[in-house]
């Protein structure tokens, strides 16, 4: 799916209406792959999340996903089924690889089930299915938790760090994968305004603005795609498994309203 594809799809799920429980997946599920059938994929993919939400408006959610033997994960897309946004962010791996894990701190309006799908470069779609339940904080049109104005003084600064080992799948089971890969935390400091959200002083409705995408670059050469929406937490954070042979990072975000920021690190240690 091109960029301009996705992005169609995205504002095409924003405009869903209310669906009982089941119904907006299979709305969303019809949108994104029409008549493809989706393979269970509890052996394929492992969901981390919190059976309740801590804090509504800042959940992290993870996924780990291991291919079948003989194929790579090209594509992974997060789905919030209830949120208003429900396809939530999509990471398209221009180097698809054997396994792929991810986490991204997310805001949760209300209980939803949240699917995870992975597209493998054989053609196949597998999808896992986990509920997680909220606080009751409705965190799509909650404050910002940062004046507006203090918040774009520092828009677009991104940190890169390397937070160590990480779990893989293997038949059906978390194991050790640390031989081969690492865990990149990328964060990003943007306000998310989801455009749900009312300035406390003035009572008007801040303008949507959110990460739009996050290139990642490993070794001068592409790596992953992210697309986001207004999901994204505030102030968001993206973990990713890099290969443990990564030399340097380059990273370049673009927000909603054309703003682009880079950041660079070396990784001497790989």
């Amino acid at each position: 799916m091109t960029r301009m594809t996705l992005a169609a799809a995205l504002l095409c799920a924003t405009a869903l209406p209310a669906f009982a429980a089941g119904e907006a997946w299979e709305s969303v599920r019809t949108q994104l792959y029409g008549e493809r059938g989706l393979l269970d994929g509890r052996n394929v993919i492992a969901i981390d999340a919190p059976y309740r939400t801590y804090e509504d408006a800042r959940t992290e959610l993870a996924a780990q996903i291991v291919a079948p033997k003989g194929t790579a994960v090209s594509k992974v897309t997060l789905v919030l089924d209830e949120n208003p946004m429900p396809v939530s962010a999509v990471f398209a791996l221009e180097e698809p690889q054997t396994t792929f894990y991810f986490d991204v701190t997310m805001r949760i309006n209300g209980p939803t089930p949240m699917h995870v799908i992975a597209e493998t470069t054989d053609g196949r779609v597998f999808v896992s299915e986990q509920m997680v339940k909220t606080s009751g904080q409705g965190a799509c049109a909650a404050p910002p938790g940062t004046d507006p104005e203090a918040a774009l003084a520092t828009l677009g600064q991104m940190q890169i760090d390397v937070a160590g080992d990480l779990p893989g799948v293997g038949d059906g089971k978390l194991q050790s994968l640390a031989a081969r890969l690492s865990r990149m935390d990328l964060d990003i400091s943007h306000p998310s305004h989801s455009g749900m959200q009312m300035d406390q002083i003035s009572l008007l409705f801040i303008p949507l603005r959110y990460v739009e995408t996050v290139d990642v670059d490993l070794d001068g050469a592409g790596f992953v795609e992210m697309t986001g929406s207004i999901s994204l937490s505030e102030n968001p954070r993206v973990g990713l498994s890099v290969p443990r042979r990564t030399q340097s990072v380059d990273v370049t975000m673009t927000d909603t309203d054309g703003t682009i920021a880079t950041a660079h690190k070396t990784l001497p240690g790989f």
